[in-house]
């Protein structure tokens, strides 16, 4: 039925009355009377909004005009409004310009009468289908919103193949809208069929094996002829992803070839580049120019270790780290890893030698949580700056330390994008103690936990909000090492004081502050970013916090920088300044790299 043919057939008239064969324009097409979504979807589906502003023949608008009505209907059918009073006006503006307006009443919506959603065979006896059949909208008393509609309808055909239904079939499709009583009839069955089971998988390295078969059968933690489930396929691929040694995984569930009801799969794995290298220049206040060069073995023979060498050299501070690691599949995903760390740090705060061996075991509890544990035997030599006499002729009374001690870090993440994350979390828990004659010169228990957050603001800004706590629970603090206490400043901790100034400090014999390190620590900051370009933004940022003993001693820094999004991760350049030193200088950072 046509609704409002006055308006229509006067519009229509006025175009005819500027003859056929004259050109004509139409300079805009407005909508009015419905909501955004509504609106956009009218003016998608309306071809007088695409032939605006171009120059067309009278009799061409005149049917395009005669057209929006119908074209109209059918754009708000989607939204369950099925007789809606459309009018259609055509006003000439000036020449063979003109305005048309379409002024919608979309009258009352057509709402679900009755619901008949069911699934028949043996997904009827599924609790998860059932689950999902439970939440099917539209509802009985809903407007019937075909978008909603297809979303479920969508939804329980895919969860349908992912457990394994892959015979499933429509048994009955079908939905009746009654205008006259705006009203709609749902009849939607599935025939789910059988259920098939987990076959045999077979894992194809090419062009070349690089893993013998031992190493990935580990990975498949379920038994042929167990029920199939998507996400078994899809843990599968987390950890060959996770393992890095392949640079592809294509995993292919073959249904049609199914033996018995057991469904072949297919893992077609592409090595990757084995051996990466890395090299990089740096520079650090405290550290001076230095140097990085690297060097990782992505897979050192068949069984899948691996090996890494770095190197990094800088004016003040040197670090040379080794590292092997060994595939752990008995329990959760992870990793056996074996390192040593040798550094020499001769800055203005201390001259310090230590070296570290570290045995670790760590586990991929879920997609956001790894949990590592460890055992530390660590060898420390350090003399503050502080302790200096002046005499170039005599040698620093230099302090040694042995400490043996297990260490257990859990490390959190959920990010919709680990290297620029827009909206997300983190954090990291970390307890570490040690039992005097028991390896460790002193007793001493340890907690850290550092928590981030990250969210979007419009399309080009985002607020991330970080903190840090940790506690040291000994009564022989003098006898831990530096790499043991806390230390506050830098640009990870508090911006506008310098690397590891805030804390506990003792004056020099050249009258300078040096930092001691600390029992304790409470750092955070909050900072908003926005992007002028897809790739260039800007930032501002204040930070607070304190390392200290017993009460702390509050210093805040606030500051600006700049942003570049660039392949590797933000490169992040800050000039910050501390409020509680108004003669101090100003600090600038300098860093780059994936934000989690």
């Amino acid at each position: 039925m046509r609704l409002a043919p006055i308006a229509v057939t006067a519009a229509l008239a006025c175009l005819l009355v500027c003859g056929t064969a004259h050109a004509a324009r139409v300079d805009k097409v407005a909508v009015l009377g419905l909501d955004e979504a509504m609106t956009d979807n009218v003016r998608s589906a309306v071809t007088l909004v695409a032939a605006s502003g171009k120059e067309i023949s009278a009799r061409r608008l005149a049917y395009l005009v005669r057209a929006a009505e119908d074209e109209t209907r059918e754009a708000l059918e989607p939204f369950g409004y099925y007789s809606p009073i459309i009018t259609v006006d055509y006003e000439r503006n000036n020449g063979s310009a003109g305005t048309v307006t379409i002024t919608v009443v979309p009258g009352d919506p057509v709402r679900v009468r009755r619901e008949h959603v069911a699934i028949d065979g043996a997904g009827a006896r599924d609790r998860y289908l059932s689950e999902d059949l439970a939440k099917f909208k539209p509802e009985v008393g809903d407007v019937f919103d075909h978008q909603l509609y297809e979303a479920s309808k969508i939804r329980i055909s895919r969860r349908l193949s992912q457990r394994g239904y892959f015979d499933a079939d429509f048994a009955s499709r079908r939905v009746e809208v009654t205008r006259a009583d705006n009203a709609a009839d749902i009849d939607l069955v599935w025939n789910s069929g059988r259920r098939y089971d987990m076959g045999p998988i077979d894992f194809q390295q090419t062009p070349h094996a690089i893993l013998r078969q031992s190493v990935l059968d580990k990975l498949v933690y379920w038994d042929t002829g167990s029920y199939y489930h998507q996400g078994k396929l899809d843990r599968l691929r987390d950890s060959l992803t996770a393992l890095d040694y392949f640079s592809s995984v294509m995993i292919n569930p073959l249904p049609d070839q199914a033996v018995d009801g057991q469904v072949p799969i297919d893992v077609v794995l592409t090595p990757a580049k084995r051996s990466i290298y890395t090299a990089g220049l740096s520079y650090g206040t405290d550290s001076g120019a230095g140097v990085r060069l690297g060097l990782e073995r992505r897979y050192v023979n068949d069984r899948g270790h691996k090996a890494l060498a770095q190197l990094d050299y800088a004016q003040r501070r040197k670090t040379l780290t080794a590292q092997y690691r060994i595939p752990a599949f008995a329990w959760v995903d992870g990793w056996y890893t074996v390192s040593a760390q040798a550094a020499d740090e001769q800055t203005d705060y201390m001259d310090s030698r230590r070296i570290e061996l570290v045995a670790s075991r760590s586990g991929k509890i879920n997609r956001h949580l790894n949990v590592v544990a460890s055992l530390h035997a660590l060898r420390e030599r350090w003399s503050y700056a502080a302790d200096d006499d002046g005499d170039p002729l005599t040698e620093p009374a230099f302090r040694y330390a042995t400490f043996t001690y297990p260490s257990l870090r859990a490390e959190y993440i959920d990010a919709d994008d680990r290297v620029f994350p827009r909206n997300g979390r983190a954090g990291t828990l970390m307890l570490r103690g040690g039992v005097e004659g028991a390896g460790s010169d002193a007793d001493f228990g340890q907690i850290r936990a550092t928590a981030s957050w990250y969210r979007g603001i419009g399309e080009r800004g985002r607020i991330i909000a970080r903190g840090e706590l940790g506690h040291t629970f000994t009564e022989e603090l003098v006898a831990m090492p530096p790499s043991l206490r806390f230390f506050a400043g830098g640009d990870r901790s508090i911006r506008g004081y310098a690397w590891r100034e805030v804390g506990p400090r003792v004056e020099g014999s050249d009258g300078k502050l040096y930092a001691l390190g600390a029992r304790n620590v409470a750092t955070g900051g909050i900072e908003y970013e926005h992007y002028f370009t897809p790739s260039w933004g800007a930032a501002a940022f204040v930070d607070t916090g304190s390392a200290f003993d017993s009460t702390p001693d509050w210093r805040t820094g606030v500051g600006a920088g700049v942003r570049w999004r660039s392949p590797v991760g933000p490169l992040r350049l800050d000039i910050a300044h501390g409020l509680d030193s108004p003669d101090s200088s100003f600090q600038i950072y300098l860093s780059v790299g994936a934000d989690l």
